[in-house]
């Protein structure tokens, strides 16, 4: 998997992308890397964009709200995404400015929809892999 990545990005380290690489755009398998490893995923649409339909585990900070709240995040790396690619171009960027290893990925929610990814709906961010199988297992079984 960080063979991908690494090629994308000479220089990274296992969990980390090189400081160049903020606020570029990466394509859908690079996020799905990336987020498979535990990176945050924010959604900068507005929050009825993102309770329609957003990235399984993504939160929402629509993008007029990222310079304040950039902040509050926890440390690491940063994949804004919007519904196709233009908001979340932004919103990197003004992560970026706010001193964050920021990336925004390309084609945005459309294209990880496109690609089989998990989308979940509702207010809640949902579980990045769904849920576990001990918990599919008791909710088909009524244990």
């Amino acid at each position: 998997m960080w063979a991908d990545t690494d090629r994308m990005f000479p220089g990274s380290r296992r969990g980390t992308m090189t400081a160049m690489a903020a606020a570029e755009e990466i394509e859908v398998d690079v996020a799905h890397a990336m987020w498979r490893a535990g990176d945050l995923v924010v959604d900068v649409r507005t929050s009825s964009e993102y309770a329609h339909a957003h990235i399984a585990g993504a939160i929402n900070i629509p993008l007029d709200l990222i310079p304040v709240r950039a902040r509050e995040l926890p440390p690491g790396q940063v994949i804004a995404v919007c519904s196709l690619g233009n908001r979340s171009r932004r919103g990197a960027k003004a992560m970026a400015r706010a001193g964050r290893e920021a990336f925004s990925m390309r084609g945005g929610t459309k294209a990880w929809a496109r690609a089989g990814l998990a989308i979940v709906t509702g207010t809640d961010p949902g579980e990045r892999d769904g849920p576990s199988a001990w918990r599919r297992l008791r909710d088909r079984f009524g244990r």
